[in-house]
């Protein structure tokens, strides 16, 4: 009869312990978030506004992030792709005339650069200026379409809270067990309730 009282006084002072306990961490993490929404200001339209105002003009949606890093590489991948589009759609369009004056039996075998090259040379030249200039359009629409997401994404982001509450640190340790006496590499990861 002693033991059963003596258990049952035990887990209810652990139990008043406990529910005392998470009352002041409750206050606690209460005092904690007003600290932080007075520091982070959250605006939940903010990614859908991002990734509007990237889909308008490109590179806009990370300005109004500001990462103004990102946008000369929005324009950079963007360019690049419709430099070689408008390459190949002008390479295209000298081997395809070639081609055209052949069929009305045209051939001048002086020009240096279609005098040597046989009809089957001339459409294989074309097939592959047009796969080529396709493929920018399709690079292009990809860059155009990334930067979006990542204006979204980074928006997204710059609302995620990060605090000291969650570390992580690289630990470098000596083994004295080793005879070589090498580093051992770890990963701390820590987590504060």
């Amino acid at each position: 009869m002693r033991n059963k009282l003596f258990i049952i006084s035990f887990l209810f002072l652990a139990i008043c312990n406990q529910v005392v306990g998470q009352e002041l961490e409750g206050k606690i993490v209460e005092e904690e978030k007003i600290e932080l929404l007075d520091d982070v200001v959250s605006d939940p339209v903010a990614p859908s506004r991002a990734a509007f105002y990237s889909s308008i003009v490109p590179g806009l949606g990370q300005i109004y992030n500001k990462k103004y890093w990102k946008v000369p590489l929005v324009y950079a991948g963007m360019g690049v792709p419709i430099y070689f589009w408008a390459d190949n759609q002008r390479n295209y369009v000298r081997y395809r005339d070639e081609y055209k004056r052949r069929l009305q039996g045209i051939k001048d075998t002086s020009d240096p650069t279609f005098g040597g090259l046989d009809d089957q040379r001339l459409i294989d030249a074309q097939n592959y200026y047009r796969r080529s200039r396709d493929l920018s359009v399709v690079i292009t629409i990809g860059v155009y379409i990334l930067s979006i997401v990542d204006a979204n994404v980074d928006a997204h982001l710059m609302q995620f809270n990060v605090n000291d509450k969650l570390t992580i640190k690289p630990a470098f340790e000596l083994n004295p067990m080793d005879m070589n006496n090498q580093y051992q590499y770890a990963i701390n990861v820590q987590y504060r309730f």
